[in-house]
């Protein structure tokens, strides 16, 4: 049973992608008639509709046959930007090469994306957790959870193309889903001589994008925390144990760690010479990013799950606001999340570049197999390196409690923002009113950039 439902989901969302891009306005025009007269031509003796339904339907079988037998030869190059964001569309040129045949000036060009539906273990264990809701319901408005379209790329028309000649067209693409955003070819379509059906001439030409998460522009925001010593100074926060910044040169004096020697001074001077450092007070501040959906448990109602993924992505959104942030900044931002393993990405005065932090943000998953116990050790491991903390929260249940008054019990301030589904903010404030610490907040999916407004005067 399972495996037919995958089969007409796959049918539903195959015909759902595949007419729009065969069937030009005019040929959809035509195919809405041929069905509205074939409805209405049923009974022959009382209408003459079917006479309309059989022209129709002889137009449509002619322009699909004549597409068929298009065949040209072409090569193309696409010249993409190195990254894009969702929400933002992005422009890039495709330029097309014919290999042969005559000179057109009726072409267009359209992206092929790969196919981003769930595989069939993917949509079982979707259905495992569904508690209701019928495979044909699902077929029409299925849910986001199996709402897979990562783009919105549109047909744009190539620039008159001759013989042997080259042609470049301008194309827009919108993201929708963070992430690496893969092209497979290039498709170059002529309509059939009605104007109705497109001929497909498809050119493979694998490339990737990587997709950044959609930022809010945050309001001018202190965060919280102030200058605090940092043993090893910068170098310190990009290397595995102790290194400090440099400061000068000076004699060797009995004691001194024979790695901080400066060879070429010994050599150029006859004597030994080693490097000084000094350790250095700046801000560095760490953002901590919840990665534990509460409603992926099995049994889970669709509706919830819709939620807390979509919550969960307006947190990612928040986190990567806050990365970009730091670039401005004279402080270190330590980003720790846990995934497949617990991150620590530093970026901040040097380290790393925002678009580092993205990337990273860009490919980060839910966990779903450990315990939200691996985040609050890897938070608590280092702790004692930052002077404040921006905690971006699924829930406030216990464990997370827990973690926030550990943070504290350290004298660290902390900055809660918990992110919650559409609709569940104000039942949220309410239930968690009496559990809150000074600086807590709730942002709302769908509602995140009024959230944060709100914040700059609270905190202000």
């Amino acid at each position: 049973m399972t495996r037919l439902r995958y089969r007409l989901y796959r049918l539903a969302s195959g015909l759902r992608y595949w007419v729009p891009r065969r069937f030009t306005p005019a040929g959809l025009l035509a195919l809405a008639a041929a069905i509205v007269s074939g409805a209405i031509g049923i009974d022959m003796d009382q209408t003459v509709a079917f006479q309309a339904f059989a022209f129709v339907v002889c137009l449509l079988a002619v322009s699909v046959v004549s597409a068929i037998f298009f065949r040209g030869k072409f090569t193309a190059r696409r010249i993409l930007p190195r990254f894009g964001s969702v929400g933002q569309p992005f422009s890039y040129a495709v330029q097309v090469r014919r290999l042969a045949g005559h000179a057109r000036r009726d072409l267009e060009v359209l992206e092929d994306l790969a196919d981003p539906r769930p595989t069939l273990s993917e949509f079982s264990r979707y259905l495992r957790q569904r508690s209701r809701g019928g495979s044909f319901r699902m077929l029409l408005t299925w849910p986001p959870a199996l709402n897979q379209r990562v783009a919105i790329s549109k047909s744009t028309t190539l620039p008159a193309l001759t013989a042997r000649g080259e042609a470049e067209a301008r194309m827009e693409i919108l993201p929708l889903r963070r992430g690496p955003l893969r092209f497979t070819a290039v498709t170059v379509t002529r309509p059939d001589p009605f104007g109705l059906f497109r001929g497909f001439a498809c050119v493979p030409l694998p490339e990737t994008v990587l997709i950044l998460p959609k930022r809010y522009p945050l309001p001018d925001l202190t965060l919280p925390g102030t200058r605090n010593y940092q043993r090893g100074g910068v170098a310190l926060a990009a290397a595995i144990g102790e290194s400090e910044e440099f400061v000068s040169l000076r004699d060797y004096r009995p004691g001194d760690p024979r790695r901080h020697i400066h060879w070429r001074s010994w050599a150029r001077t006859g004597r030994p010479i080693v490097k000084e450092f000094q350790d250095e007070f700046f801000v560095r501040h760490a953002l901590i990013l919840d990665t534990f959906m509460t409603n992926t448990e099995r049994g889970a109602r669709s509706a919830e799950q819709d939620r807390s993924l979509a919550a969960f992505e307006e947190a990612v959104s928040v986190a990567a606001s806050f990365a970009c942030s730091v670039g401005t900044q004279e402080s270190l931002l330590d980003l720790m999340f846990v995934g497949p393993q617990a991150v620590c990405f530093t970026t901040g005065r040097g380290l790393g570049h925002a678009e580092q932090a993205l990337a990273v943000l860009a490919a980060v998953q839910p966990c779903a197999d450990k315990p939200f116990r691996a985040l609050e050790e890897l938070v608590l491991r280092h702790a004692a390196a930052v002077c404040g903390c921006v905690c971006v929260l699924l829930d406030w249940d216990e464990p997370r409690r827990e973690l926030v008054r550990r943070l504290q019990a350290r004298n660290l301030p902390v900055l809660v923002l918990v992110v919650v589904g559409a609709g569940e903010a104000q039942e949220f404030r309410a239930e968690h009113a009496e559990s809150a610490p000074e600086h807590f907040h709730v942002l709302e999916a769908g509602k995140v950039l009024e959230g944060l407004q709100e914040l700059e005067e609270a905190l202000s």
